[in-house]
C-alpha cells in the first residue's frame, strides 16, 4: 500500500493529536503544524499528498494560506475544516478548488472518508468497476446464447459500452482486454441476428412486430408529431453525422447543465450505414430503391461523378408535403466547416420563427476520415477512448456548443440523433470487383464480386432490401464485425493504411445501433 504524507495545519493541532494517532495507525504520515504561515512554509519546502487547512487560525487565516498554496502547488488536494457555517466561507473555499469541505467538530472516521475519497478514489473505483464487470461478464456473455430481439441487443450494447466507459477510467485498465474481447463476441452474434431478422423488418405490408424503427421512419413516427402550428416553441432537430452511442455518452453529461433527457431512444439504421443511404433515407421518409425510383435526378449511383447528399433539404420538403405539413415553417441548415457554424449562431433570432429547424453537423464525419488520410489525427485519437475525447474536445469549442446553449436559453426543445456510427476496423478481408465496384470498404455493391462468403452478410438481390441496382447481377456484400475489404492487388500496403481507422457502412453494433435523444431546456 502506498504511504501519503498529510499535512494538517490548525491553531489547535494538539487537541487533535488522538486524530492524528488514529491515522498514523491507519498507515498515514500526518505533519502537524499551528498555522498558515508554517503550513505555506513547508509546502515549499516539502511535497504532500494532502491538506488539512482549518479555516480560522491568528494570523494567516486558512483562506489566505489557501490562495498561497494554490499559488505554489496549484494541482495539490486541500480539505478546509471551519467552526463557521457561513456560506460565503463556503463559497470562497470552493471557488478556490479545495477538495472537501468539513464543519467541526470532526470525528477520525469523517476525516479518514475524506481522504479516501480524494487519495484512495482511483484505486477503490478500479476495484470495485473490475469486480462489478466480473459479476456482470457472465450475465452478457449468457444473454448471447438466447433469443434476442433488437431491444436486447441494445441492452447488451448498452451494458458493453457502460463498462467500457467505466474500465477507461480505472488506474490500470487491467480488465479493457477482457471486454474488447467480449465486445467482438457480441458483434458476432450481432451480425447472426441482422443476417437472420433484417429483411423482414423492411417489409412495408406486415412487419415483425418487434421489428425496430429504421432510419427512413425517423421523422415521421418520432419529430413530425411533435410539430403544429400552434407550438409555441421551435423544435432543433439536430444530425451530428457519424455520432457513436459511447460519444454520446461523453457529450450527455456536458449537456445536462442547460437540459433534462426528458428520453434517450434507440433506433436502427438502414444498410448500407453510410451518409449516402441511411441520411437520404431520413430526410425522404423513404428507402434507397424507393428514393432512386421516385427522384431519379437526386439519386447518384455508386460509380456515378456527384455527391448523394446534395438533396437532404429537398428529401425533407418533400416528405413533409406527403404528409400535409408544409404549412409547418421550417429550416434546414448543413455546417461543413467551423464557419459556416458561427454565422449560422449570429442568425440564430432568425430561427426563432420556424416551428423546426433542422441542422446537420458533418464534423465527427469528417473527423474520422481525417483520422484515416492524416498520420497526425491518427496519432491524436489512436484508439475509442481517445476518439471520445477528442469527439469532447471539439463539441467544447464548437459552434454547434455555442448553439445548444442559445437554444436553452430561448427554452425551445431540442432533438440530438445521428444518421449511423462507425467501427474500428483491424481484420482485412480479400474481395475482387470489377472497376465500377464502389470504393467504400465496409460494403461493395457491383457485379460478379468474388469472396469467401464466411464473416459477410450478403444483399444476392438488392430488392429484396430495398437497394437501388447498376444492372440486373448486382450484389451488395456487407463487411461484419471489424473488418475492412481490401482487394488482391497492392494488398499489404492497402492493409497497413487502412488497418485502425474508424470505418462505416457494414454491419456491426457500433455502426447500426442509434441514439436519439430528446431533450428540454432547464430554464
Amino acid at each position: 500500500m502506498q504511504t501519503y504524507h498529510i499535512l494538517w495545519a490548525d491553531d489547535e493541532i494538539d487537541l487533535l493529536k488522538p486524530h492524528i494517532l488514529f491515522l498514523e495507525k491507519k498507515g498515514y504520515q500526518v505533519t502537524p503544524v499551528n498555522n498558515g504561515h508554517e503550513a505555506v512554509e513547508m509546502c515549499e519546502k516539502n511535497y504532500y499528498d494532502l491538506i488539512f487547512l482549518d479555516e480560522n487560525m491568528p494570523g494567516l487565516s486558512g483562506l489566505e494560506a489557501l490562495a498561497e498554496i494554490k499559488t505554489l502547488r496549484p494541482n495539490l488536494p486541500v480539505v478546509m475544516i471551519t467552526k463557521s457555517e457561513e456560506e460565503h466561507i463556503m463559497e470562497d473555499a470552493i471557488g478556490a478548488k479545495i477538495s472537501d469541505y468539513l464543519i467541526k467538530p470532526v470525528n477520525p472516521n469523517q476525516i479518514l472518508l475524506s481522504i479516501k475519497k480524494i487519495l484512495d478514489k482511483k484505486r477503490l473505483v478500479t476495484e470495485k468497476t473490475n469486480l462489478s464487470y466480473q459479476q456482470d461478464f457472465r450475465n452478457i456473455s449468457l444473454a448471447f446464447s438466447e433469443t434476442l430481439d433488437f431491444e436486447g441487443w441494445v441492452e447488451i450494447y448498452k451494458k458493453l459500452t457502460f463498462w467500457e466507459l467505466e474500465i477507461e477510467n480505472t488506474e490500470n485498465q487491467s480488465m479493457k482486454t477482457v471486454l474488447e474481447a467480449q465486445k467482438s463476441e457480441a458483434n458476432v452474434n450481432f451480425a447472426k441476428f441482422i443476417e437472420q431478422h433484417y429483411q423482414d423488418w423492411l417489409e412495408e405490408d406486415a412487419p415483425p412486430q418487434d421489428a425496430p424503427l429504421l432510419s427512413h421512419q425517423l421523422l415521421q413516427k418520432w419529430v413530425f408529431p411533435r410539430l403544429s402550428e400552434k407550438q409555441e416553441k421551435p423544435l432543433f432537430f439536430i444530425l451530428i453525422d457519424n455520432l457513436r452511442y459511447d460519444q454520446w455518452k461523453i457529450l450527455e453529461p456536458l449537456l445536462t447543465e442547460y437540459f433534462n433527457v426528458s428520453e434517450e431512444k434507440i433506433y436502427c439504421s438502414i444498410l448500407p450505414t453510410t451518409t449516402a443511404f441511411a441520411r437520404n433515407a431520413i430526410f425522404a421518409g423513404l428507402l434507397p430503391s424507393d428514393i432512386a425510383e421516385y427522384y431519379p435526378d437526386h439519386w447518384t449511383d455508386d460509380n456515378e461523378e456527384g455527391g448523394k447528399n446534395l438533396y437532404e433539404a429537398d428529401f425533407l420538403k418533400f416528405q413533409m408535403e406527403d404528409l400535409g405539413l408544409e404549412k409547418i415553417k421550417s429550416s434546414y441548415h448543413k455546417i461543413l466547416k467551423n464557419q459556416q457554424g458561427k454565422e449560422l449562431v449570429d442568425k440564430f433570432s432568425h430561427l426563432l420563427a420556424n416551428k423546426l429547424n433542422v441542422l446537420v453537423y458533418n464534423f465527427v464525419d469528417m473527423l474520422s476520415h481525417a483520422r484515416t488520410d492524416t498520420a497526425f489525427v491518427r496519432e491524436l485519437a489512436p484508439d475509442e477512448a481517445a476518439y471520445r475525447s477528442v469527439t469532447k474536445s471539439w463539441f467544447l469549442h464548437s459552434p454547434l456548443w455555442d448553439m445548444l446553449r442559445k437554444i436553452a436559453e430561448q427554452g425551445a426543445s431540442l432533438i440530438i440523433t445521428t444518421d449511423h456510427g462507425t467501427i474500428r476496423t483491424q481484420r482485412p478481408y480479400k474481395i475482387i470487383g470489377d472497376r465500377n465496384t464502389n470504393t467504400n470498404l465496409r460494403y461493395k455493391q457491383g457485379k460478379n464480386l468474388n469472396y469467401n462468403p464466411k464473416n459477410v452478410f450478403v444483399a444476392k438481390n438488392p430488392d429484396d432490401f430495398f437497394l437501388p441496382k447498376q444492372n440486373l447481377s448486382s450484389t451488395y456484400v456487407f463487411a461484419t464485425e471489424d473488418y475492412f475489404f481490401a482487394y488482391p492487388n497492392n494488398y499489404n500496403h492497402y492493409v497497413k493504411y487502412y488497418k485502425d481507422t474508424f470505418q462505416h457502412g457494414g454491419v456491426s453494433m457500433e455502426e447500426m445501433i442509434i441514439p436519439f435523444i430528446e431533450l428540454e431546456p432547464k430554464k
